[in-house]
């Protein structure tokens, strides 16, 4: 075996000399202690290499061995309710080996050789096969059937195939290839920089229900779209990514924690299992997957975990499953390749992070989509990308959340005057956006509601309304509007705090579905329109306001999912107190 030899270690970045029979992004060992680390500069003989270990105590003259191979997944049994660290070390199973704290050079498989799996095959021996086809099932979790598939550059005639109980690295089947037999076992291995291969991209025009009204309704995600949640310091980024977690209308869950505070993790950690799955009444953690790079831990691996991440749900997709990756954050992925690239000594851009920073963000985001997989029969697939952006001092203007609003279809801007003002999620409508709006308003209008795209016009229309008037208000007063442009304040106020304001942590206001949303809106918008009408007949707009309906109104969002016709209800009420003041205000007249 050939061996290179360290001559610098600058932090987590290795010159090693001696290296003209490694590659570009090989894994390699370095040192005794075999720290794992990858090559992502070639110059000559020598390679800079980035290890996702602890440096210290590294000198010039330790030896450096290539793997041969560039840094890959494991996928199979096994990976969902895991929490893998940014390089796929299973974090229970090196506590069990090393205790709190990751030891050097501690190696780990990242899925259990020892745990038996029961195979339930789908094909049988004679059958042709290629790359994505299915061999058969594995029931992971209750709410996750595993499907074990071909790896992808594969394809020839199944030698064998045997049902029954194996682990991750047992043949289960043999196949008869071109180049000779290969044995296949529930799990293979694929490089985390290279996307998975697809038949053909989709057009993402189906809503990716997350439960939460002011994305749903006013800036909706399409399955197998992107998304970025940018936002100062204390403004929720992570609270809306757990919601979107614990909501979505997904099949799995892809969460990764990059360089983010420990104790966040710890409260995903703490959170999820006993938080029931509203799909299958399951804990959340029976269809999620954690990978956590806690900012404590070695900056190189942050650049790795969010490549492990999407390799992962990729992974799934294949299978045919509705994934979201959630990534909180990108910000502090960005300051890994600005660390990196500093040391490499490369020429850098805005605010010293690479010039390739925006093209290694587009080439993240454009692993999402909604596909037809490949295969011999026809599955379609889906991954929603969500990144949060924490922008220094919430400047938006900076280039990470400039290069990733370049790529990304919705902006969920955070505000922190809403944030501080207690109106969670703190998502400003007068500044996000949604690119899939239209696809999206035609399949809800079609398939759940056909009031939804006129509500959330008019709603949206009278927020931005608000504005103008408040700009009039701080100039002249709010007495000096008339009665007509004072109703449009209260609508709005009540938009804000009736529909959008939303409680994460209340029972029956933590999450709404689609239905829901709807009626809630369209009472709301009501109010507006009857109240229009009690004004043309000469009823004070006082009057009005005071009806203790608008009390009903406010409370509306708390009424349980099976008890939505309530909420029409509130309508007709609203309807009779006013048809009782236009009587009243008719009989004074007379």
């Amino acid at each position: 075996m050939e061996v290179g030899r360290v001559v610098k270690v600058s932090g987590p970045l290795v010159l090693a000399k001696e290296m003209d029979h490694a590659r570009l992004y090989d894994v390699v060992s370095v040192s005794e202690q075999n720290l794992i680390g990858e090559i992502i500069e070639m110059r000559g003989d020598v390679a800079s290499i980035q290890v996702y270990e602890e440096t210290s105590m590294l000198g010039p003259g330790e030896p450096v061995t290539s793997r041969g191979e560039p840094l890959s997944v494991e996928l199979g049994p096994g990976l969902i309710e895991s929490m893998f660290d940014g390089i796929q070390r299973p974090l229970e199973k090196v506590r069990a080996v090393a205790g709190d704290f990751i030891t050097r050079g501690i190696a780990v498989p990242a899925l259990d050789r020892e745990r038996k799996w029961e195979f339930v095959p789908t094909k049988k021996a004679g059958d042709e096969v290629i790359g994505g086809d299915i061999l058969g099932t594995v029931q992971e979790t209750p709410s996750i059937e595993h499907r074990i598939l071909v790896p992808p550059k594969m394809k020839g005639k199944l030698k064998s195939i045997t049902g029954g109980s194996y682990t991750v690295t047992e043949v289960i089947a043999v196949l008869e290839t071109d180049k000779g037999d290969e044995n296949l076992t529930l799990m293979h291995k694929w490089p985390v920089r290279v996307q998975r291969p697809i038949k053909q991209k989709l057009n993402p025009d189906i809503p990716m229900i997350t439960g939460q009204r002011s994305i749903d309704t006013f800036f909706p995600v399409a399955k197998g779209g992107t998304a970025c949640v940018p936002g100062p310091f204390g403004s929720g980024k992570t609270v809306v990514q757990h919601q979107l977690a614990k909501w979505s209308d997904v099949d799995v869950v892809v969460y990764v924690g990059c360089g983010e505070r420990g104790n966040e993790m710890t409260d995903v950690l703490n959170e999820f299992p006993e938080l029931k799955d509203p799909r299958t009444g399951e804990s959340l953690m029976k269809r999620t997957v954690l990978i956590a790079n806690t900012s404590n831990m070695p900056v190189a691996a942050r650049e790795a975990s969010i490549y492990t991440g999407i390799t992962i749900a990729e992974y799934f997709r294949d299978m045919g499953y509705s994934v979201v990756m959630l990534a909180d954050s990108s910000s502090r992925w960005a300051e890994a390749l600005r660390e990196m690239s500093g040391r490499l000594e490369e020429m850098p851009g805005d605010e010293g992070y690479p010039a390739y920073l925006g093209s290694r963000l587009a080439e993240f985001y454009e692993r999402a989509g909604r596909v037809k997989t490949i295969g011999s029969d026809d599955r379609d697939g889906t991954l929603t990308a969500i990144g949060a952006v924490s922008p220094p001092g919430g400047d938006l203007s900076e280039p990470v959340t400039q290069a990733t609003l370049r790529i990304v279809k919705v902006f969920w801007g955070l505000d922190s005057a809403l944030a501080y003002a207690r109106h969670f999620p703190a998502i400003n409508w007068l500044s996000s956006y949604s690119n899939y709006v239209d696809g999206i308003s035609a399949w809800v209008n079609a398939n759940i509601d056909e009031r939804y795209g006129d509500l959330r016009q008019r709603a949206l229309s009278l927020l931005q309304e608000e504005a103008n008037l408040n700009e009039i208000v701080r100039l002249v007063g709010y007495d000096a509007l008339s009665e007509r442009d004072q109703l449009k304040l209260e609508t709005a106020k009540s938009i804000r705090e009736d529909y959008l304001q939303q409680d994460s942590f209340h029972e029956l206001d933590s999450y709404a579905s689609t239905k829901k949303q709807i009626e809630l809106l369209d009472l709301v918008m009501s109010f507006i329109d009857i109240a229009n009408h009690a004004l043309d007949e000469g009823v004070y707009l006082k009057k009005i306001l005071a009806l203790p309906v608008r009390d009903s109104i406010a409370r509306a969002k708390y009424t349980l999912e099976t008890e939505i016709s309530k909420i029409a209800d509130i309508r007709v009420q609203l309807e009779k107190d006013v048809e009782e003041l236009i009587k009243q205000e008719v009989s004074v007249h007379a």
